[in-house]
């Protein structure tokens, strides 16, 4: 596992509007249903639940596309 984040921790990403700051709000770490999107998740490649602080919006990344903040 290249990083390693838990719930709580700021954090902030790139997406199509731009670097976006945000919060874990959920560490994934067996396969899950996202946004009606089958996402794959292990102990070693989790899938980490974010959510931004300007809208509120949710998102599912890896570790390797966050970064803290």
């Amino acid at each position: 596992m290249s990083n390693a984040f838990k719930v709580g921790d700021a954090v902030r990403w790139n997406s199509e509007a731009g670097e976006i700051h945000g919060k874990v709000t959920k560490v994934h770490v067996k396969d899950v249903e996202f946004m009606g999107k089958h996402r794959p998740a292990s102990k070693d490649e989790p899938q980490y639940e974010v959510k931004s602080d300007k809208t509120g919006h949710s998102a599912l990344h890896h570790g390797d596309a966050l970064h803290k903040a």
